[in-house]
């Protein structure tokens, strides 16, 4: 993965729209989209604070940049979710990664029995889910709010495991800090189920990332409590 054509600016304020914000780029306030679901300003204080834009080179797009990276004290953080399945996939072959076995064959978003997986080693007829968690600290907890895609994706999950299928559970912080993430008791619909994958084969892990030259990349396995 070669390092993006990133441009820097001071994050002004986010707007009501919550994947929009403004940036001061080059000494202009500029409409930027954010790539995250959630209200960064909840988890930190956000003005002020350097972050990293990709120029968005859609025709007719709102905005012309979207924030790509956000300063967390020596660092930057990765705020786009939605990229972490294909940072797995780069870094898969990588030794930290051994216990999935031989992975010469991946594909992302693979149907398998009608499920659509964030990757497939063919390898090991292994699915992999992932799951990207936005932290500053070094405890994370997932999920924090009821999901029923999530809940839903489990009771797939189940039946994958129960076909014979392998299925690696996977929790990305996007904070290279995390040291521990804990499946919520308190979301007892999901960690149920959750619990019922375990019991029937499914492996979980839990990674951290971190910023090499403007490319996120796994930084270390972080421990999972469930």
């Amino acid at each position: 993965m070669s390092e993006p054509e990133v441009k820097y600016g001071k994050f002004k304020t986010e707007i009501k729209n919550r994947f929009l914000c403004t940036v001061n780029v080059d000494g202009i306030d500029t409409l930027c989209y954010i790539p995250s679901s959630c209200r960064l300003s909840n988890f930190i204080n956000m003005k002020g604070r350097m972050v990293l834009l990709l120029p968005i080179k859609k025709e007719n797009a709102r905005t012309k940049y979207s924030v790509y990276a956000i300063q967390y004290r020596r660092g930057f953080v990765p705020v786009s979710l939605s990229s972490v399945n294909q940072v797995i996939k780069n870094e898969l072959n990588r030794r930290i990664f051994s216990f999935l076995g031989s992975r010469k064959q991946v594909f992302g978003e693979k149907s398998i029995d009608g499920y659509k997986s964030d990757l497939y080693i063919e390898d090991s007829d292994t699915v992999v889910e992932i799951k990207s968690i936005l932290s500053f600290g070094k405890e994370a907890l997932f999920p924090t709010v009821s999901s029923e895609r999530a809940n839903h994706q489990l009771e797939n999950i189940r039946e994958l495991l129960l076909n014979g299928h392998k299925v690696c559970y996977m929790f990305i912080s996007m904070y290279g800090g995390t040291k521990q993430i804990t499946v919520n008791e308190e979301q007892t619909e999901y960690f149920s189920l959750f619990r019922k994958c375990i019991e029937v084969g499914m492996t979980v892990r839990g990674f951290s990332l971190y910023m090499d030259n403007g490319v996120p990349k796994v930084k270390a396995t972080v421990k999972c409590i469930f």
